[in-house]
């Protein structure tokens, strides 16, 4: 491995640790990486049998719990160890019943690396879609352990296809397969003579997919909507919050109901956002107490029900694409068959591209815009339905990653 990136590798994790001091997120993975391996040894004994899957964060991981749910059925006598970098990803799944044990993922060096697979020994390891560690996969391929990186996405200007990335593309080649979401990456890669490649699609299709067969039903949720027209703002952020909030004072009617759930919950944020409102709102923690019927506004202040949240919607709202933050998952009200509204920040995101193309998905970049759609939206019924219709065509014309990947592990 390159010594160079070694460096840099130490020095980042110098300067975790230096920030973990001012953040308390930073800090929760500092310490979190310092209980690994402790934790494995634990849990996992010399004689355990183990796969291991690797997600940088909780996208990632509803983005491979499709296979890993599959993986973790199959495999009933192995122990599964999930590992994540970031604390959002760990700090909500560090319970999940796919895996036996949940840990951090330890700083790339060599010498964790090698206490890590020494200590699992994985038969199989699944990496999800970018988080491509070197000296991990390395390790691994010196070991000759199996290896695969599902639903990848490469872009032209990323270092594996630099001069100066060599380090990151010699770590490709410990994976004996990649499934990449579309054609333009399996061509990326085949530039750097990587060939063992399947153009799977993207397995959050999947994923999303899976919802359908499950109920979503909210009690206080339907009480709330109580048959009107509803909108669900998901995963907002102050940008977007400022469009909803300045639409519901001055133009919304009160025949619409609004649900807006935020991707901050910290109580600071939830009541100034309340007190901006001018129409009767109630926070979710407050639903037991409090006539939702009468209530315009909800506002949830807790995690884990969007996903069904937006079963009950008739337009939503993505937050994330107008300020510095990425793009939410516009995938999962995509459906249910609703029509999506988001920012004008989302090259990164192919699937809003091909929503936006469908005229399913609508982009606005300030208030007016943002008005003019929502008002179209909400008078026309016909383009409101049409547009959700779009949306949940294109998910059901997705689906499949998860079959292509089963099919190479022979499981299917």
């Amino acid at each position: 491995m390159s010594l160079f990136y070694n460096i840099g590798i130490a020095i980042a994790n110098f300067g975790l640790k230096i920030g973990a001091t001012f953040n308390e997120k930073i800090k929760k993975g500092v310490l979190g990486r310092q209980e690994t391996f402790s934790v494995l040894q634990e849990n996992v004994t010399p004689q355990d049998k183990t796969l291991w899957f690797h997600c940088a964060s909780l996208g990632e991981y509803e983005q491979g719990l499709p296979v890993f749910k599959i993986l973790r059925n199959t495999y009933t006598t192995h122990k599964i160890v999930l590992s994540f970098f970031s604390p959002s990803g760990y700090e909500i799944r560090k319970n999940t019943p796919i895996a036996d044990v949940v840990v951090y993922l330890p700083i790339d060096t060599k010498k964790n690396a090698k206490a890590f697979i020494n200590l699992l020994k994985p038969e199989l390891t699944v990496f999800i879609k970018y988080d491509i560690w070197p000296n991990f996969l390395n390790e691994l391929q010196s070991q000759g352990l199996r290896a695969i990186l599902i639903s990848a996405a490469f872009r032209n200007d990323q270092s594996y296809f630099k001069f100066y990335g060599k380090p990151l593309r010699k770590a490709l080649f410990a994976f004996e397969h990649i499934f990449t979401q579309n054609e333009i990456s399996k061509q990326l890669l085949q530039t750097i003579n990587y060939h063992a490649v399947t153009v799977s699609g993207d397995t959050r299709f999947d994923r999303v997919s899976s919802q359908l067969d499950i109920d979503n039903t909210l009690d206080f949720i339907e009480a709330f909507k109580n048959n009107k027209l509803c909108v669900v703002a998901g995963s907002t952020w102050p940008e977007g919050e400022n469009l909803l909030v300045n639409y519901i004072n001055t133009k919304a009617s009160s025949a619409i109901k609004f649900i807006i759930a935020p991707h901050n919950i910290k109580d600071s944020q939830i009541n100034q956002l309340k007190d901006r409102l001018k129409v009767a709102s109630v926070l979710y923690s407050e639903k037991d107490t409090h006539t939702l019927e009468t209530a315009q506004v909800f506002i949830v202040n807790t995690i884990g029900i969007l996903t069904k949240i937006y079963n009950y919607a008739d337009i939503a709202y993505v937050g994330g694409g107008l300020g510095t933050s990425g793009l939410h998952n516009t995938l999962e009200p995509a459906v249910f068959g609703v029509p999506i509204i988001i920012g004008n920040i989302f090259d990164k995101f192919p699937e809003a591209k091909d929503m936006i193309a469908l005229n399913g998905m609508f982009s606005i970049s300030n208030q007016e815009e943002f008005d003019a759609i929502l008002d179209d939206l909400i008078k026309n019924s016909h383009e409101r339905i049409q547009a959700g219709t779009n949306n949940s065509n294109y998910i059901s014309s997705n689906k499949g990653a998860v079959t292509k990947i089963l099919d190479y592990l022979g499981l299917s």
